[in-house]
């Protein structure tokens, strides 16, 4: 299916909302859901886990790339749309570029969710400073806020190329 030919369906829109709103009976969940769907199916369906797996990264639509990819058994979505309940943070985004998802529809934005959040404790919820989080991912190396220093280049280049090597043609 071509991203001219995608279409949206409000089914799946609506089971990313039932994801999402489990957070509300869930223990360790926050209100994001997602599902991974092709040709017409669901493929694929995650909400946010972070606190409850201690994995920052556990977010509703990385849940769902991680189901579907095991499910379909391959790293390749090309085929996939994401529905999810709120605009995916830079990370999600980034997990859908790596994965190929062809189409996103999300319900509420970023700004709509941080409006509704306002006044949640940082004890009650992780909070992710979006507008931090974009710059850094946009950003080159040496404009990146985090400090890091390259260390055994050579060694890590060597392997790299031993793994390359094995994997070419002719």
């Amino acid at each position: 299916m071509t991203p001219m030919t995608r279409m949206y369906h409000q089914p799946f829109m609506q089971r990313a909302l039932a994801l999402s709103a489990q957070a509300l009976s869930v223990p360790g969940t926050e209100p994001f859901g997602a599902v991974v769907v092709k040709d017409g199916a669901i493929v694929g369906e995650g909400f946010n886990h972070s606190v409850a797996h201690s994995d920052p990264t556990s977010h509703g639509e990385i849940e769902a790339i991680r189901d579907a990819c095991r499910k379909l058994g391959t790293v390749n979505l090309a085929d996939c749309e994401m529905y999810t309940s709120c605009e995916p943070c830079a990370m999600c985004v980034a997990a859908m570029h790596i994965a190929g998802i062809g189409q996103l529809y999300y319900a509420a934005s970023l700004a709509q969710s941080g409006e509704a959040f306002e006044g949640v404790s940082v004890a009650a919820r992780h909070p992710i400073d979006v507008e931090a989080l974009r710059a850094e991912a946009g950003a080159t190396l040496e404009q990146r806020t985090l400090p890091a220093e390259q260390k055994l280049a050579d060694d890590a280049v060597r392997i790299l190329s031993d793994w390359a090597a094995s994997r070419r043609v002719g």
